[in-house]
């Protein structure tokens, strides 16, 4: 059975107290340790594990900002030892339920009337549980379908003392691996990001944002909100339905319809990032769903990073000199992302050049891609130590990270769905490039 969520703020700040302080004490025990005994990677790894899984086991209970940045971290390894992002990979998976009585009380405070008289039913089962709130199935009077998601009690005044907390676990556990000023930048947009993703009202002017700018697109579905049963911590929208990745079955998708979905995927990613500069920073398997005609269906808008037009444009600019494999203008263009540290010497050509021929497989030939048969992320993971080498030389690239985690996420989409479809031309039609 799993443990009840901690909600109140003294309840957090104790329990993440504890940890940042048997994480300290791990991580000055194993320093003694190495001084005496030399550098044991073996057991650095071991050390580093077991500090992963408690770090993991709390975020895991807490839930709120805290677990939402554990999520963040799994799924970029700038900025922690691998251990730790594979311990927080657990986070990923969906989260325990909060107790009925409280959902009822926090719908109830939000909308100033009691249940009864907002909805003709709300169902007690969760219909998914996530790290800063959970969403049930409800009908309104007049008799439409919606699904109303409401955030957990505490998480959003809790979010500050949450960060400022597993910042410093990380810091004395000695996980950072750079400056100040980056851990600052990181955590200061991570701050903002969680910041929106508390407000639904932020949430619902979202949804209209990419209702808009997807209006063009019949195939892109995203639900409209209910304005009257709605608030900063409920957010009551359409039900809109479709199946979960786990259900895009042969019997009911043909191929032909599986590659027609990944075409259209990667339309809207590409839209999103190269016209609208405007980009959903939370692409994972939860937040999508399909239909057998084709359609996306598209769910949760808290995270949405709005892109600089200066950021895009040197995005653009380093992905065409890759693909031209112009090593000298990428590395400007990643100095001016922010990826590279420009009081460094160049970097090796030859080094950009195997990330280039690894990352460029899916856009490399005019013949489909299958991703089913991918191995790209094992031959990432496989160079990761070659980034020691160079580490003086790049940090978390703060304003492009969210494209990053919007890319991956969409590889891994791709991936699951078992597509096979070529991006060449469509990448270089985005990147403004000739035949």
């Amino acid at each position: 059975m799993s443990k009840k969520p901690v909600t109140s703020r003294s309840g957090r700040f104790f329990k993440l107290a504890g940890m940042t302080a048997s994480v300290a004490g791990q991580y000055a025990g194993q320093r003694a340790r190495r001084m005496f005994r030399g550098d044991d990677e073996v057991a650095r790894s071991e050390s580093y594990t077991r500090m992963a899984g408690q770090i993991a086991g709390t975020l895991g209970e807490m839930k709120g900002a805290v677990m939402k940045v554990g999520q963040i971290a799994s799924q970029t390894q700038d900025f922690l030892p691998k251990e730790f992002s594979d311990a927080l990979q657990t986070l990923q998976k969906e989260a325990p339920p909060m107790p009925f009585e409280v959902i009822l009380e926090q719908v109830e405070s939000e909308l100033g009337k009691p249940v009864g008289e907002l909805f003709e039913y709300f169902q007690e089962t969760p219909y998914a549980a996530a790290s800063i709130g959970q969403v049930h199935r409800a009908r309104l009077h007049e008799g439409t379908d919606v699904i109303v998601k409401v955030q957990y009690p505490g998480v959003d005044e809790s979010c500050d003392s949450d960060l400022r907390q597993l910042r410093m676990a990380l810091r004395l556990g000695g996980l950072l691996k750079m400056p100040k000023a980056s851990v600052d930048q990181l955590f200061g947009e991570i701050r903002e990001r969680l910041k929106e993703e508390l407000d639904y009202e932020n949430e619902a002017r979202n949804i209209e944002l990419f209702r808009e700018f997807h209006k063009d697109q019949p195939w892109v579905v995203i639900p409209a909100v209910v304005a009257g049963h709605s608030s900063r911590r409920v957010l009551t929208m359409e039900l809109v339905e479709g199946d979960h990745v786990s259900k895009v079955t042969p019997d009911r998708y043909s191929q032909e319809t599986i590659n027609l979905i990944g075409h259209r995927i990667f339309t809207t990613m590409a839209d999103q990032l190269f016209r609208f500069q405007c980009i959903h920073g939370d692409p994972h398997a939860g937040n999508f769903a399909y239909r057998p005609d084709g359609s996306i269906i598209m769910y949760d808008f808290g995270c949405v990073k709005k892109l600089k037009p200066e950021i895009v444009d040197s995005y653009c600019k380093a992905l065409v000199a890759a693909i031209q494999e112009d090593y000298q203008a990428l590395d400007r263009h990643l100095i001016s992302l922010g990826a590279r540290v420009e009081s460094q010497p160049a970097v090796d050509e030859g080094y950009y050049a195997m990330w280039r021929d690894i990352l460029i497989q899916p856009f490399a030939s005019d013949e489909p891609y299958d991703f089913s048969e991918s191995e790209l992320h094992k031959h990432v993971a496989s160079r990761a130590r070659t980034v020691f080498r160079y580490l003086e030389y790049f940090k978390p690239p703060v304003e492009s990270i969210f494209i990053d985690r919007m890319i991956a996420g969409h590889y891994w989409m791709l991936k699951r769905l078992g597509v096979q479809a070529a991006f060449r031309e469509e990448l270089r039609r985005y990147l403004g490039l000739e035949h």
